[in-house]
């Protein structure tokens, strides 16, 4: 059996991974939610969401590495993930840390040499990478069918989340708003598309959407220049209104010289609408990203299939958010400094 502890429930995603990890074969799962000082009325977390879930929980993280854990899963607050990395890295523990990997380079860097001194695995949960569409991308770019790719445009795009959990507007919890939420996983996807590395990022922000509800931005757009010649555009605005029937969605577009990809990541989904409480309705029945992307991180990637991205892959992303408030901030477009970062291969 291999023993698997979530850590924090501060993420809205943590209750997904209690529920797949407690259906996987051969998968003993425990919860830990301690640090729920974020938590707003009428947030269930802690004791209660496990409960909920009919899973096994532990009062504090010591007694969840106490346990023994095979890896963990951190979901806690933006801020606060280098503190439970480093924690578990010190306890030879593997880490899939939810995205993003920090809300500063300088934390990023000292989780990923964490790990790295440990000699234990450090992954970021990025799902979008084992989406069927992405694939189908990913085999015509590599197969030369698109010839040298121009741009790619993307956008993932989603309502203001505080319906949810309140603390991903806290811009001391969650290191910013849409712009730090919704950037990245296109720049994941870019960044294992090609390979590239990204030279220089324009942004520009606004908190128009929503206003008056959160200080933080809810509507970015990131121009980012790489060093084989594309240039990416991502939407990563929070611009879906609260009556739409789904939580958020990711398309991207890919132009090269001999033709033009597009893919929608969440596209295998009916829509309607509901008489009865009036709101939109959606009912997946793709594949789940999430299940695929977990057991990949606990049993390793399938036969020419996608892997996990690891801690140098995220800090790259984190390098292009950051570059992209520093952008927005002054109104110039902002260089990528690459110092301490490697590609693995």
């Amino acid at each position: 059996m291999l023993k698997v502890a979530v850590l924090s429930f501060a993420h809205v995603h943590a209750a997904t991974y209690l529920r797949l990890l407690r259906a996987m074969p051969g998968v003993e799962v425990l919860g830990s939610d301690p640090d729920t000082g974020s938590a707003a009325p009428g947030e269930v977390r802690g004791a209660a969401l496990a409960a909920s879930l009919g899973v096994p929980y532990a009062d504090t993280y010591d007694e969840a590495f106490a346990w023994g854990p095979d890896a963990v899963l951190v979901c806690s607050e933006n801020a606060r993930h280098r503190p439970l990395v480093e924690r578990a890295a010190a306890h030879g523990v593997d880490v899939l840390c939810e995205k993003p990997l920090a809300t500063t380079v300088a934390d990023g860097e000292a989780m990923v040499a964490a790990c790295r001194a440990a000699g234990v695995r450090l992954a970021v949960a990025h799902p979008v990478r084992f989406s069927p569409a992405y694939a189908a991308v990913k085999r015509a770019v590599t197969a030369g069918d698109t010839g040298r790719v121009l741009t790619v445009s993307g956008a993932n795009n989603g309502h203001l989340p505080t319906r949810t959990r309140r603390w991903f507007a806290d811009a001391g919890l969650a290191g910013g708003g849409a712009l730090m939420d919704h950037t990245v996983h296109i720049a994941d996807l870019v960044d294992d598309l090609f390979g590239a590395r990204p030279l220089e990022v324009y942004a520009q922000t606004n908190n128009l959407l929503y206003e008056g509800e959160t200080d933080v931005e809810t509507s970015g757009l990131v121009t980012v220049a790489y060093d084989n010649g594309t240039v990416v555009t991502i939407d990563c605005s929070w611009s879906h209104p609260r009556s739409h029937h789904s939580w958020g969605g990711l398309e991207m577009t890919v132009v090269g010289e001999h033709a033009t990809l597009e893919m929608d990541a969440f596209d295998q989904k009916v829509h309607g609408f509901s008489e009865r409480d009036a709101r939109g309705v959606e009912l997946p029945f793709g594949v789940d990203l999430d299940e695929r992307m977990l057991h990949t991180f606990l049993h390793g990637p399938a036969p020419d299939g996608p892997t996990v991205s690891d801690g140098d892959s995220a800090l790259r992303t984190l390098r292009i958010v950051t570059a992209g408030y520093a952008s927005a901030h002054t109104g110039m477009p902002v260089p990528i400094s690459h110092q301490h970062s490697s590609r693995s291969v």
